[in-house]
């Protein structure tokens, strides 16, 4: 398994850990549930995406993987 897959399947978990302790449907309109799931879906997946990144770029410059 290569060291980016380990990385996303890290950062998954950390980010969706993450997510679910912040309280944020005082934003959403009412009776607007699949547009905030959808929200929350998006959300992250961007942050899966810049933590993967982050960590490889960071492992990659120090020579790490």
């Amino acid at each position: 398994m290569s060291a980016k897959v380990f990385l996303y399947l890290f950062s998954s978990i950390v980010v969706i850990w993450s997510i679910d302790s912040v309280n944020i449907n005082q934003i959403f309109k009412k009776n607007k549930i699949n547009q905030a799931k959808v929200f929350y879906f998006l959300l992250a997946i961007c942050m899966i995406e810049l933590l993967t990144s982050f960590l490889y770029n960071l492992f990659e410059a120090t020579k790490f993987i």
